[in-house]
């Protein structure tokens, strides 16, 4: 059994603090020493992908004992507990099984009689055989239409995770002759993100998957209410319109007002629920099955990765030692996450929730205060559109920001043009390589206001294509990288206690049980 303790509590520790302030990346960067850093400081991924870290602010002895650390901390060891099925989770006293959704690592996981393996394989199976039915036109609207159009209702990981995934396919799919039904997603309980949605479908051929594993989520079965409202005044009837992803105990699991249900459990948080039923129904439906497949066996891949002992073969946990150098060494409280891919343009906010969620805590898991920072705040837009907006505060500010690119070498539309010159894509990827050089050697001038310190560490993850493999494998890589951070800060990853007390109040603003200042501000928004 291994051992958990605080980061501070490991003897590494203070030799990793001795390094600070004791590396020039700059120096390290520049000339022909740089181009050998860049060749050398990288590790293979899966499905095409490398993590290249050539510009972080770290040198083989940093390196060295980033080792020691996760020997120390018994990451793989950690791992190992997780996905054989220990009560990880300590917080809500859960196991911790998403990886379960796409592979099976260890032994097998048993639940009260339940093989946990086969439950999720069998709901996929339910999930692939119901997307079949639809594209076949085996289930068709009341007029015996076809469904074209695919809306998710959910909110934080159902929303945010199956949101950037098929974004991140929708392109792809189109080109390759697997896109099936347009998806969109309905998340705010704003009115108006609803009627954006509904106003903008044919609702007759639009098929709704309603996401809540308790079934009692304020925010999506308010949603919920208002679609089906909205589907009766266009004289439809909403049970012939709604499928249901949940939790065999909720009371949406059985009901007559969906055309089917699939199940989730509790050993699945949101935010790592992608590649469960939550990201499967609406992923199978808009690209077919064997999309979705091929995107869980990039993620499996991934996972087995991870399982390598040693840092500096197992990308996900050598970035993840990385970040906490950064963190509680060097002492940048921030990470940018900049994709150079279009299609990446929800991944950002789908990592904000996944870091944020899982790791911005500040006790540890046995509920004691921590004396160190934990999770770093995560923010970031799509290249080349961010530099035209908060680069500005990343490459001269008065904070160092850490940044994480993530790049391919084609584009998944195939279509680009040559123009001055370069294609598109040239542009673009001239960009990421730029803009690395230029965070980590800056410029010197005369002039103040164009002076650019640089020091600026970032990391690269390359590909050739975005594919279902290799998303699969980019969502994995930092689904792992949060786990192995919070393995090494002893902190609970999978709960998220700090988004219930919000919750709670609305309740009672709602009820009109409020005093004082909570008062004031509902009558100040006429509630």
């Amino acid at each position: 059994m291994p051992e958990w303790k605080n980061l501070d509590k490991l003897p590494v520790y203070p030799k990793l603090q001795a390094h600070k302030g004791q590396f020039d990346l700059a120096k390290a960067m520049s000339g022909e020493a740089g181009a050998s850093r860049v060749a050398a400081y990288q590790v293979p991924m899966t499905n095409g992908l490398v993590f290249n870290y050539a510009a972080k602010a770290v040198d083989d002895a940093v390196l060295c004992d980033l080792v020691e650390l996760a020997k120390e901390a018994e990451l793989v060891e950690k791992y190992r507990e997780l996905y054989n099925g220990a009560v990880v989770n300590t917080g809500e006293k859960r196991l911790v099984l998403h990886q379960l959704t796409r592979g099976q690592l260890g032994d097998p996981v048993v639940v009260n009689g339940v093989d946990k393996r086969e439950f999720y394989v069998r709901e996929q199976k339910k999930a692939a055989l119901f997307a079949s039915k639809v594209h076949s036109g085996q289930i068709v609207n009341e007029k015996g239409e076809s469904f074209t159009t695919v809306v998710q209702i959910g909110i934080g990981g159902s929303d945010l995770g199956p949101r950037a995934m098929y974004l991140a396919l929708e392109n792809w799919a189109k080109v390759n002759g697997c896109f099936r039904m347009g998806a969109r997603f309905i998340s705010n309980v704003d009115p108006d993100d609803a009627a954006s949605v509904l106003m903008d479908i044919d609702l007759g051929r639009s098929l709704f998957v309603l996401v809540s594993k308790s079934g009692t989520t304020l925010e999506t079965l308010t949603n919920e209410t208002f679609v089906k409202e909205t589907l009766r005044k266009a004289g439809l009837d909403p049970s012939r319109h709604m499928v249901a992803v949940t939790s065999e105990t909720s009371p949406l699991a059985h009901s007559s007002d969906y055309l089917e249900a699939f199940f989730m459990d509790d050993f699945i948080g949101g935010r790592y629920s992608s590649t469960s039923c939550v990201g499967g129904v609406v992923l199978s439906l808009a690209f077919g099955a064997e999309i979705f497949q091929r995107f869980l066996d990039g993620a499996a891949q991934q996972d087995r990765l991870a399982c390598e002992p040693d840092p500096m073969k197992n990308p996900d946990m050598l970035d993840a030692l990385i970040g906490v150098y950064e963190r509680n060494v060097l002492g940048y409280p921030y990470t940018a996450v900049l994709p150079y891919s279009q299609a990446l343009s929800r991944f950002p906010a789908h990592l904000q929730q996944l870091d944020m969620e899982s790791n911005g805590k500040s006790v540890n898991r046995f509920g004691e205060k921590v004396d160190y920072p934990t999770g770093p705040v995560i923010f970031g837009e799509p290249g080349t559109n961010g530099q035209h907006s908060f680069y500005q505060l990343l490459h001269q500010g008065t904070d160092i920001v850490p940044l994480q690119f993530i790049g391919f070498r084609q584009n998944q539309a195939g279509m680009d043009l040559m123009i001055q010159g370069s294609s598109s894509q040239q542009k673009l990827c001239a960009n990421v390589a730029a803009q690395i050089m230029a965070f980590a050697c800056g410029k010197e001038d005369a002039n103040p206001n164009k002076t650019f310190a640089g020091g600026r560490p970032s990391g690269i993850i390359v590909g050739d294509q975005l594919t279902p493999e290799s998303l699969g494998a980019l969502l994995a890589h930092f689904e792992n990288k949060v786990m192995f951070q919070g393995f090494v800060w002893n902190v609970n990853s999978f709960d998220q206690e700090g988004v219930q007390l919000g919750k709670v109040l609305a309740k009672k603003v709602l009820a009109h049980e409020t005093d004082g200042a909570l008062r004031a501000y509902s009558e100040l928004l006429e509630i």
